[in-house]
């Protein structure tokens, strides 16, 4: 296979042909290295197929979940791994109305529309092109993409410096339209094969977080996080934690800045494994971070290795607007305007104590 090489500050970049989609085009795997860590990203879904690195046992493990082959990619409907837009999490009803106009958007999760629509940005092959210490793909969503108005360019990098992933987002639109990205991926830092992330630790840096209705949209209230089972300010194991919970586990906005403050990066959560001493630490610019956990995994899913993804197997970190904004007027602003430029970063840091 064909690799193209580069090396940038003792990170590596290469990238090969990884498979083929029929009627769609060639897919193609970019591997990022430095001497701590190492990510896979795929240029379907701008998709980061593995992260790997040591646990205190001096083992490199991958902590994202996944699938072995593209088939997996091409079928999966929950999203692993993948840039989810033009708008992520859940728009009421697919219904919004813009500068006098109602939108309807394709609903796909119970009455609302999820992570973009039926063919959100998770299913199209991005361009990917190397930059310093990593790659950056790019993808057009033309006019009325999944029922969106306003042509927008998108941008995506994962570029990787010792154990820090950085994840930048751009975006310019040439109408006026809702935008909201995030990556989607799946951790579990005990590795592939665990059944289920309850010996894990958990620390999100919010006062808050939305309430939401039984079709999982906020209700519109911002509800302080003391004494509730969302207040998460210090670590708690997630195992127990579950349980003080009504319903199936958390799939919740956690506010981690007020409505109309300026976008200036923070730190969000950390997540600890005592066992293997792997961490994971997320920093983003973004107002708020859905913290879910994988409650709608059921063990259908034949992952990495031929195991079987299921319910609280896992953990997102999804970092984004808050739910449903273009319709909450008191959230944070989600629209871009013609002219603005759309900036989004996130940094996930992989370390071991």
């Amino acid at each position: 296979m064909f690799c193209s090489c580069a090396r940038s500050k003792m990170t590596q970049v290469s990238h090969h042909p990884w498979g083929e989609w029929p009627g769609q085009g060639t897919v193609d795997l970019w591997v990022v290295q430095s001497p701590q860590v190492k990510v896979e990203v795929l240029t379907l879904g701008a998709i980061i197929r593995s992260v790997s690195y040591r646990g205190k046992d001096g083992q490199m493990g991958d902590v994202v979940l996944g699938y072995d082959n593209l088939e997996g990619y091409v079928s999966d409907k929950r999203y692993l791994g993948a840039v989810v837009g033009r708008v992520a999490n859940r728009i009421a009803k697919g219904r919004f109305v813009l500068e006098g106009k109602e939108y309807q958007l394709d609903v796909n999760n119970g009455p609302n529309a999820l992570h973009g629509g039926l063919r959100g940005f998770n299913k199209a092959i991005w361009l990917a092109t190397a930059v310093e210490g990593g790659v950056q793909l790019s993808l057009t969503s033309p006019d009325g993409d999944q029922g969106y108005p306003g042509e927008v360019q998108v941008s995506v990098s994962y570029t990787l410096q010792a154990e820090e992933l950085t994840v930048e987002y751009q975006a310019r639109a040439n109408k006026t339209t809702p935008i909201n990205l995030t990556n989607h991926s799946y951790f579990n830092l005990a590795g592939q094969g665990v059944a289920d992330i309850y010996d894990h630790q958990v620390s999100i840096t919010a006062q808050s977080y939305l309430p939401v209705d039984d079709t999982s949209i906020p209700t519109g209230e911002i509800r302080e996080v003391k004494g509730t089972p969302f207040d998460l300010r210090e670590p708690v194991l997630i195992g127990p934690h579950l349980k003080e919970l009504q319903g199936p586990g958390f799939d919740h906005n956690f506010c981690l800045s007020s409505p109309r403050e300026p976008w200036t990066e923070k730190r969000a959560a950390r997540v600890c494994h005592p066992a293997s001493g792997r961490v994971l630490e997320v920093s983003t610019n973004q107002p708020g971070v859905q913290f879910y956990t994988a409650n709608f995994l059921d063990g259908s899913i034949a992952g990495k290795g031929g195991c079987r993804y299921r319910k609280h197997s896992s953990f997102c970190l999804e970092t984004q607007n808050w739910p449903d904004a273009v319709n909450q007027p008191s959230f944070p602003d989600c629209l871009l305007h013609p002219g603005e430029n759309y900036h989004h970063i996130t940094r996930y840091t992989f370390t071991t104590v």
